[in-house]
């Protein structure tokens, strides 16, 4: 027999923060451990992780779960952003999420995972293409400090891979640390029709003055494309949630820029309650219009979701 599942996440009190208008979640995800595999999540040893140790997540997390932890909010949407799922069969992910959906209706749409650099890219694509409710592709690009290295924005294999998405109308969820906001201006400017949405703010991680104006001016670099949009999520601990989340409205402005959980990996920070109501302080006096966009709105129109 199988052991019981731990109990859910819960917020420990009633939020304080509950918006007059429905919310979409542009960013989570859902895994079942025991049917699917994570290398990330389930090897040992834990793989190094800018919030620590993160064996606390090592359960299932499926919508239920998610319902639970969102229980004081109604959300009128989801993004599911790969999970990192066994890369020797990337299309399974979303074959296991089909049923989710028509199980549960979560998520809504999905961004699935393709590894740009591989022989198969572009039959993975196609078969990636034929779920409907898949809008785009994160393959997180290599970070060697040297531009044009394997697998890196400048490669030209993976921008080989790359290329295709705009054949198939995807977007492309990219993560990697704002030093590298050269090498992703330039992808930008040289795939205009591909749309990129840079996740978890770019990843600060020094809350210090230094840190943050280097941070701003690498967002600064990358906003000056219109092609590019920013998920404001996976704020690293000992950051000001609403300082960080302010200054990247400010710089990205209200119509490409959207807020996101980042559950259940941002669990390991705060409850979810806890996440929007920092948001909610960052825009606190924008109006309800403002505060709709960067909920709601932005999300429905860049994830193209009905």
């Amino acid at each position: 027999m199988d052991e019981p599942a731990p109990p859910p996440l819960r917020p420990p009190f009633r939020p304080p923060f509950r918006p007059p208008f429905r919310i979409v979640d542009a960013h989570q995800h859902f895994w079942d451990l025991g049917r699917n595999r994570y290398p990330w999540l389930q090897d040992e040893p834990p793989k190094p992780f800018r919030y620590g140790d993160y064996r606390a997540i090592r359960r299932n997390y499926l919508p239920p779960d998610y319902r639970t932890d969102t229980t004081r909010f109604e959300i009128a949407a989801t993004v599911h952003v790969e999970a990192e799922w066994d890369p020797a069969d990337p299309v399974g992910e979303q074959r296991w999420l089909a049923g989710l959906r028509a199980e549960a209706g979560l998520p809504t749409v999905s961004v699935c995972q393709a590894w740009l650099d591989r022989e198969d890219v572009e039959e993975v694509l196609a078969a990636q293409a034929k779920f409907p409710f898949v809008r785009g592709i994160r393959h997180k690009p290599g970070t060697a400090e040297k531009r044009g290295a394997a697998g890196s924005m400048d490669d030209p294999r993976w921008r080989a891979g790359y290329a295709a998405l705009a054949r198939h109308g995807f977007s492309f969820d990219l993560q990697t640390p704002f030093r590298h906001a050269e090498a992703a201006r330039d992808l930008a400017r040289d795939f205009p029709q591909t749309l990129i949405i840079i996740n978890h703010t770019f990843l600060p991680v020094d809350g210090s003055e230094e840190g943050l104006a280097s941070w701003r001016k690498a967002l600064e670099m990358v906003a000056g494309e219109k092609n590019v949009a920013l998920k404001i999520s996976g704020l690293a601990p000992g950051l000001d949630k609403a300082k960080v989340a302010r200054e990247a409205v400010a710089i990205f402005g209200t119509e490409r820029t959207m807020f996101a959980s980042n559950y259940p990996v941002d669990s390991l920070v705060a409850p979810f309650w806890t996440i929007f109501d920092a948001f909610r302080k960052a825009v606190a006096g924008m109006g309800e219009e403002t505060e709709r966009k960067l909920f709601h709105d932005n999300a429905i129109r860049l994830y193209r979701i009905e």
